[in-house]
C-alpha cells in the first residue's frame, strides 16, 4: 500500500522567489534549459508503492527524486530512486504547475546502471488521474497537449515502473528528476485572511496580503496570470463553485486596478470544491482547501 511521505501546509501566502532561466545537464550529458529554472522541478513527494526487487539502501529514498538532477555518475552517490518493479511515486508541484506549452512539457531524468520504462500520469488533485503512457530514456521528453484541457494546470505527477528488466540491484526504473518546462509559477493565498465566511467581499485585512503579493508578482515579470478560486466541500457543488468563482473575480478585479500590474493580462475562474489540497473530513483540511491561486507566467 502507499504511504504518506509528506504534506503541504499554506500560509498566508506561498510565494516563490523570482524564477531564473537555467540550463541543467543530464545522464547522458545533454543539457536541458528550463524557464523557470529551480522551481521547474517537483517539491514534495506524496506517496510511494515499493515495487519487488532488490533495491540498494542508496536508492530507496524517495526524496532523492525531488529538485534539480544531480546524480554524479556513481551508482551509489544516492541521487536517485529506484521505484523496483512494478513500483510507483506520485510527486507534487507546490510553487509551480505543469502546463501545457508548444513543445515538451515536462521531463523526466532516468539515471542509473540501466534505463528501464516507466508510464506516466498526471493529475490536477492527486485523485483523478490523466494516463499520458509510457516513457523511456535517459531523459524523457513529454508532451502533454493530448491530455491538457485549455487552461489545465496540473499538480501531481505518477511515475510507474513497467515491471520489465527489474534484475539489477537497482530493480525498476531509478528517477533522479522531475521537471515541468511547461511551468507556471504558483502563489497561494489562504482565504481566511481573504474573505469572511460565505462572502466574496474582500476583508479589509486582505488588501495587505494582496499588495504584498502584487509586488512579488511584479518581480516575477509575469505578462499574464490567471486567480483560480477554491473552496472546501461544506455546501452543494454548485453554491461552492459560484462562491469560488467570485471570490476569485473580486481578486482579479483589485489587482487589475493596480498601477504596478498594468500591462499585465489576468482573469479569473473558480473550481469550487473540486480541487483540494487536503481532506475535508477535518477543519485543519477544509481550512487548506478554501485558497485562492495565482498561477501565471
Amino acid at each position: 500500500m502507499p504511504h504518506i511521505i509528506r504534506a503541504l501546509a499554506f500560509g498566508l501566502a506561498a510565494a516563490p522567489a523570482v524564477a531564473q532561466q537555467t540550463e541543467y545537464s543530464d545522464a547522458t550529458r545533454g543539457t536541458v534549459v528550463l524557464p523557470q529554472g529551480d522551481h521547474s522541478f517537483a517539491d514534495a513527494v506524496v506517496s510511494r508503492t515499493v515495487g519487488s526487487g532488490t533495491i540498494k539502501t542508496s536508492a530507496a529514498d524517495p526524496a532523492a527524486t525531488l529538485g534539480a538532477p544531480n546524480y554524479s555518475g556513481n551508482v551509489n552517490d544516492g541521487s536517485f530512486l529506484s521505484l523496483g518493479c512494478n513500483g510507483n511515486v506520485v510527486l507534487q508541484f507546490a510553487d509551480n504547475a505543469l502546463v501545457d506549452v508548444e513543445g515538451p512539457d515536462l521531463y523526466v531524468f532516468e539515471v542509473g546502471p540501466k534505463v528501464e520504462g516507466m508510464s506516466l500520469a498526471i493529475s490536477t488533485d492527486g485523485m483523478d488521474w490523466t494516463d499520458i503512457g509510457a516513457i523511456a530514456g535517459g531523459r524523457a521528453e513529454v508532451d502533454i497537449a493530448d491530455a491538457a484541457q485549455d487552461g489545465a494546470d496540473f499538480r501531481f505527477v505518477r511515475l510507474a515502473d513497467d515491471g520489465e528488466d527489474c534484475g539489477t540491484s537497482f530493480a525498476g526504473a531509478d528517477v533522479d528528476a522531475v521537471a515541468a518546462i511547461g511551468s507556471a509559477l504558483r502563489f497561494t493565498l489562504d482565504g481566511a485572511v481573504l474573505f469572511a465566511h460565505d462572502s466574496s467581499d474582500l476583508m479589509p485585512d486582505a488588501k495587505a496580503a494582496l499588495d504584498e503579493l502584487a509586488a512579488q508578482i511584479a518581480d516575477a515579470n509575469l505578462s499574464a496570470f490567471r486567480v483560480v478560486g477554491h473552496t472546501d466541500a461544506t455546501g452543494s457543488d454548485a453554491y461552492n463553485l459560484t462562491l469560488s468563482q467570485e471570490r476569485a473575480a473580486a481578486v482579479r478585479d483589485y489587482y487589475a486596478s493596480m498601477d504596478v500590474l498594468t500591462n499585465v493580462s489576468i482573469s479569473s475562474e473558480g473550481r469550487g470544491e473540486s480541487n483540494p489540497l487536503a481532506s475535508n473530513e477535518t477543519e485543519e483540511g477544509r481550512e487548506q482547501n478554501r485558497r485562492v491561486e495565482i498561477i501565471g507566467r
